[in-house]
Order: C-alpha cells, then structure tokens, then sequence
C-alpha cells in the first residue's frame, strides 16, 4: 500500500512561483509606477521633459492636467501631464 501525498505539499511548487514572481516582477513595477506618478505630481514650471513622442523641452505653464510646453523659441503647445515620460532635468521653478 502506499501512503497518500499529502495534498498541501502539491500547492507548495505554484505557492513558491507565485511568491518567486511578486517579488521579480510585480513589486517592481508597482515601484516604478509609483515613482512615475510622483514625478508626474511634482513636475513645475521650468523643468526639462521629454514626451512619450519624443519631444523635449521646458514646461512654461501648468494648467491641471495640462502643460504648456515650449519646444523651440516660436513652438510652445499644450500636452497632457501623462504624456510626460521623463524629466531631464528640474527648473529653477520661476523663469522660464
């Protein structure tokens, strides 16, 4: 006769996967995200961006959820905040 496997020690191998992937992919992610949002909170008149299309240049003005964004002498135009993917580098937060 042989004994019955218990059937808590078949769930241990999916338990440590799951465990194994929260910690290498999931908490992660939620971090980066977090950080993301922060900088998307604290972005200020002055600050150097680059747009999820690739554009770069310096917040003029902040309206909301909406930046006005001068990206040469003669271009300045309004981009949504999430659209914002880095921050180059931070303004002085006056002069633009």
């Amino acid at each position: 006769m042989q004994a019955q496997a218990n059937p808590f020690m078949s769930l241990v191998p999916i338990v440590a996967i799951f465990v194994i992937f929260y910690f290498l992919l999931i908490r992660p992610q939620q971090k980066q995200q977090k950080e993301h949002q922060k900088m998307l909170e604290d972005l200020k008149k002055g600050d150097k961006i680059l747009t999820a299309g690739g554009l770069s240049g310096t917040i003029v003005g902040i309206k909301g959820d909406e930046l006005e964004v001068q990206f040469s002498q003669t271009v300045k135009l309004n981009v949504a905040r999430s659209a914002v993917t880095r921050l180059i580098s931070s303004g002085n937060g006056g002069a633009a």
